[in-house]
């Protein structure tokens, strides 16, 4: 009989624990907290990176909106893909006044050069256009081949826009490819469960932050960025 009541007492707790861990599953996994908000607070300076994942985008509601200082649009991946996107964005995002860059998503299995050829002939050398962007998050087969070919990507790029470009990669990656290597080239890094402030990358200037945010005029998640400075600053990084 006392251990029926005991039951008794415990099942409502349970129950209320189970509800709570449950909600608290939905809240992060659709965004609506995230665990590295609290640690953005310091940084005003926030900006968005989008794709053809998001769909269309409605700019202006965007530009309105005042939630972001900065886009970077995805251009190409690989040799020969181009996000059917692209053009739409980048089109939308200079008619509303919006600083913003493109990115070049890598891949391990072509080389350096043709990949940044793909990148050129899809992005226009533009005034006030924020660095090209190289996107880090493969590691190839030899590491050797791949770090030269990466060398190659970045000096075209480098040659072509006449700026350096920067540079976005995971904890891994950073530590595999970048560290050592690139150490005179801007840091986007890509940390979305933990702080930046706990990694090991200290040498950052773009944290993306969160991949599951929300932005006004955009459908669906988002990825959401901070710029380690002040306004002005992110300003000074763009091509003349």
């Amino acid at each position: 009989m006392r251990w029926q009541a005991w039951k008794k007492r415990l099942w409502l707790p349970g129950v209320l624990a189970l509800l709570c861990l449950l909600t608290l599953a939905l809240l992060l996994y659709t965004g609506t907290i995230w665990p590295n908000t609290l640690f953005v607070s310091d940084y005003g300076v926030r900006g968005i990176d989008v794709s053809s994942y998001q769909g269309r985008i409605d700019w202006e509601s965007v530009a309105r909106s005042g939630q972001c200082s900065f886009v970077f649009i995805k251009a190409t991946e690989g040799r020969s893909y181009k996000d059917a996107y692209f053009q739409a964005n980048w089109r939308g995002t200079r008619e509303q006044g919006l600083l913003r860059g493109a990115y070049h998503f890598y891949t391990d299995y072509r080389t350096g050069g043709e990949q940044a050829n793909n990148f050129i002939s899809m992005v226009p050398k533009e005034a006030g256009m924020l660095p090209p962007v190289l996107d880090l998050e493969v590691s190839g087969a030899d590491h050797s081949s791949m770090l030269r070919e990466l060398k190659t990507f970045l000096g075209r790029l480098r040659q072509y826009y006449g700026i350096r470009p920067i540079i976005y990669t995971d904890r891994s990656r950073y530590a595999e490819y970048i560290e050592g290597n690139f150490d005179d080239y801007t840091i986007w890094i890509r940390d979305v469960y933990t702080p930046v402030q706990w990694s090991s990358v200290q040498r950052w200037t773009f944290w993306q932050y969160n991949s599951r945010g929300h932005v006004t005029g955009i459908p669906g998640y988002v990825d959401l960025n901070v710029f380690s400075g002040k306004r002005q600053q992110l300003d000074d990084i763009a091509i003349e």
